[in-house]
């Protein structure tokens, strides 16, 4: 029967090289994959490294960095996109020190020597929590993802009202949009002419050196909906970048401009 070897991986962490040598061993026979460390800085690069670590088991005591200072070390690194465990052990359990270590984030520790078994259930349960935290960071990334969509959607509904409310002969935008004076109108290549105000308006200000942030904030607008209108200008010119597209509404893209008209 095959043995069921998990996804995440548990760096071990102790300036014990015995230690971690027994630790590992044990771990790996019970069907996980170890990250052995033997100090808090090769933890720390072991960590950056590879993504798969989820389950931090530290020595409290240690030279330089200690477990908990390594854990949060960790966490800063980790931010809020990458989630993990940890789990402490130390051969002393002072109070103190492990009311320190639960402040700051440690899930569970175990004082030396410790009993495999015991160990072992404390991982497994630790496994469940991070997979539970892993969704949540997931969903959230989701629902940020939908958040910006819909945000996106909604500008472009409130620019397609505008343009069929506006009159044909109108030539100035709704008030909160970029004030167009009319020699500016005039002095646009005629293949901008198909364009909407909207995307008439995100193309000036292209035009102007500015970037999808300042436009978006100008325009009242998100940035991921400025991103959406350059790609939309930038197909209907059949322009290839949007220094292209500035150099065509530039005042000195004169030349460009005449090519740009001629198309």
């Amino acid at each position: 029967m095959n043995k069921r070897i998990s996804a995440v991986k548990v760096l071990v962490v102790d300036d014990q090289p015995l230690i971690v040598e027994e630790l590992c061993e044990f771990l790996e026979n019970s069907g996980y994959r170890c990250v052995p460390c033997g100090s808090s800085q090769q933890a720390i690069e072991r960590f950056n490294e590879d993504l798969d670590i989820g389950l931090v088991l530290c020595d409290l005591h240690m030279p330089r960095l200690d477990g908990i200072q390594l854990v949060q070390e960790l966490q800063r690194l980790s931010g809020k996109h990458r989630a993990f465990e940890a789990i402490m052990l130390t051969g002393c359990a002072d109070k103190q020190d492990v009311i320190k270590a639960l402040r700051a984030g440690v899930a569970d520790y175990y004082q030396k020597p410790v009993e495999l078994d015991e160990l072992l259930a404390g991982i497994q349960r630790q496994e469940v929590a991070l997979q539970e935290r892993q969704k949540t960071l997931q969903l959230g990334h989701l629902n940020q993802k939908l958040q910006y969509l819909s945000e996106s959607i909604n500008d472009l509904y409130q620019d397609l009202d505008k343009v069929r409310r506006a009159p044909l002969s109108s030539t100035s935008t709704d008030s909160g949009d970029v004030a167009v004076g009319e020699a500016d109108r005039l002095d646009i290549p005629a293949i901008f002419n198909q364009l909407s105000p909207r995307q008439l308006d995100v193309a000036r200000l292209v035009g102007k050196g500015q970037t999808n942030y300042q436009i978006a904030c100008e325009l009242g607008i998100t940035e991921n909906t400025v991103k959406l209108y350059v790609s939309q200008v930038l197909r209907l010119t059949h322009m290839h970048n949007r220094t292209q597209l500035a150099l065509a509404l530039s005042p000195s893209g004169s030349g460009l401009r005449q090519r740009v008209t001629a198309h």
